[in-house]
């Protein structure tokens, strides 16, 4: 009987149900706000992976900023009934928009989305520094540097982008760390 399931598994039939019906958009409302965290995690996972595969728009509701991040591609930040600012995860917490989002988002760290892009500096180039594109994540950065280069050079294609140094690495978890 449907009663007997878990929380856990009700949403696994619930979001099956949605998926059987084949829609073009799925709308789901706070699917799994009522699970504890483990169960709530593992299903994020497999929701990601199904809806990789049924490559299907959702409109998903949720008022768990985390749960936002990790599953939107586009997120839509609302306040008393509008909207305060759309944007990819990274976007919205790296350039808040209005007050609002920027105090939304401030616990969060911005770490996690910075790119190579965003910490380069322009200077002076060693020929034999080793070279990271603009889109590296910043643990990729961080490694270049833990390997003991001075500094990277961010190219992109043949194009000098600029630098990163140990000193932009700091400054950037610095500025992390004073926003929250």
């Amino acid at each position: 009987y449907p009663d007997e399931l878990s929380g856990g598994m009700q949403q696994r039939v619930g979001l099956a149900r949605a998926l059987a019906a084949d829609p073009d958009i799925l709308l789901m409302d706070e699917p799994f706000s009522a699970l504890d965290p483990l169960i709530r995690r593992d299903l994020q996972d497999e929701f990601l992976e199904l809806s990789a595969r049924a490559r299907k728009t959702t409109l998903f509701i949720t008022h768990d900023l985390d749960e936002a991040m990790r599953i939107g591609h586009r997120i839509a930040v609302m306040k008393d009934g509008r909207v305060d600012q759309i944007g990819t995860p990274e976007a919205i917490v790296l350039r808040p928009e209005t007050d609002y989002v920027a105090r939304f988002v401030g616990s969060i760290s911005t770490l996690k989305y910075l790119s190579a892009s965003e910490i380069t500096v322009s200077g002076d180039v060693s020929p034999d520094a080793p070279v990271l594109g603009p889109d590296s994540a910043l643990p990729e950065v961080i490694g270049a540097l833990a390997n003991g280069a001075d500094h990277l050079a961010i190219r992109d294609g043949d194009r000098l982008i600029g630098r990163i140094g140990r000193s932009e690495v700091l400054a950037a978890v610095g500025r992390d760390l004073r926003r929250r």
